[in-house]
């Protein structure tokens, strides 16, 4: 039977970019302590106690799944993890230095297109990727996501030579273009092993409906793993800086009302955050074998929803007529992609349903008589 359902897949997506896209908004409430102290508290929430207790709830036999997986897949899922870790430690310096809009553009472009097309490749499955009309379609539609974002970044460059210093620091204290777009192309790739180590655990999530899982969960002792091996990378990276800076002093001083609030914003921008990959999880399981595609379009949709914040909070104020329209034109392409995956994965659904109709060739068995 089956149980899939690309719309709601799809939907599921675009939530887990929204949260992709929402997640730093709670660090502007966060005062006094240093970056390595609010992103350690991010860190704990988004990385460790959210997925699992989410997990815990989730997968009655969650233990059995990781005590029982073999080591080389929990091996390979912390190792992604890990690198996606040294990526997302430079998440933040990216958007100090380029902003919500301009800053998740340029990251998650690079972070989507690798993090899309390599699995595949790897797992030797890249003829999936356009063995059917749809699944040519689908492709069609991650590219153009791409194109899209490479408008946005051209917009971010134009707003560079068009503004100066001070109407640029305006909307985005930090700004500068060059160590941005020098900090983006790091974060963006290494970031892509977040998707690598998703991809990576099938035998967890195999095993996790086998012990009374609901599909739609199974995802979730995948995830748990890849954040682990991300968390241990922010751990050591916040320590050091925490010691090296003498800001270690920051959970502890600043007043009872600080230390809440600052535990409060940075923990709820880590659940945030870890929302957009549990809805890619959660929403794998409705597109069958175009799951892979979820990435591509958890990432184009916090590139769409995260230009459209920093448009609200007025990142993009003053700039020229050139600048609007690569901007306009970048998030035009970007919804026309999403509506292009979603007919792709129409077509898909259809062509399901004409190979199940088919007749069935009979068997017809020869009957030799005995000598």
């Amino acid at each position: 039977m089956d149980t899939t359902n690309p719309a709601m897949g799809m939907f599921l997506f675009a939530m887990g970019g929204l949260a992709g896209a929402c997640f730093a908004l709670p660090f502007k409430k966060v005062k006094t302590w240093a970056y390595e102290s609010y992103w350690l508290i991010y860190a704990v929430f988004g990385l460790i106690l959210f997925p699992w207790a989410l997990a815990l709830a989730t997968v009655p036999n969650l233990a059995d799944v990781l005590q029982n997986a073999p080591g080389k897949v929990l091996g390979r899922c912390f190792g992604f993890g890990a690198l996606w870790g040294l990526g997302g430690l430079t998440w933040g310096l990216m958007i100090r230095y380029l902003g919500i809009g301009l800053g998740l553009a340029i990251g998650c472009g690079l972070c989507s297109a690798t993090g899309t097309l390599i699995p595949p490749i790897v797992t030797g499955k890249a003829a999936s990727l356009v063995a059917t009309p749809g699944a040519q379609v689908v492709l069609a539609g991650v590219i153009g996501s791409l194109l899209g974002i490479v408008f946005v970044g051209l917009a971010g460059k134009s707003k560079e030579s068009e503004l100066s210093e001070e109407e640029k620091k305006k909307a985005v204290a930090d700004f500068d273009f060059k160590k941005g777009m020098l900090v983006a192309l790091f974060s963006g790739i290494a970031s892509a092993g977040m998707n690598f180590g998703l991809q990576s655990g099938e035998i967890l999530e195999k095993a996790a409906v086998a012990g009374g899982t609901d599909g739609k969960w199974q995802g979730m002792p995948v995830l748990i793993v890849v954040l682990l091996g991300g968390f241990a990378v922010n751990l050591i990276w916040c320590l050091v800086q925490n010691v090296k800076n003498k800001t270690g002093r920051d959970y502890v001083t600043g007043g009872a009302g600080i230390i809440a609030g600052n535990l409060l914003f940075a923990g709820l921008a880590g659940v945030i955050w870890a929302c957009q990959f549990v809805c890619q999880k959660v929403g794998e399981p409705n597109m069958g074998a175009m799951k892979y595609i979820g990435f591509a379009v958890v990432m184009g949709s916090t590139i769409l929803f995260s230009t459209l914040i920093g448009i609200f909070l007025g990142e993009w104020k003053g700039v020229g007529k050139r600048t609007r329209q690569l901007l306009a034109l970048g998030i035009l392409i970007l919804l026309a992609s999403f509506g292009t995956v979603s007919y792709g994965n129409k077509l898909q659904e259809n062509e399901k349903a004409q190979t199940s109709a088919q007749p069935q060739p009979t068997v017809v068995e020869t009957v030799v008589p005995a000598k």
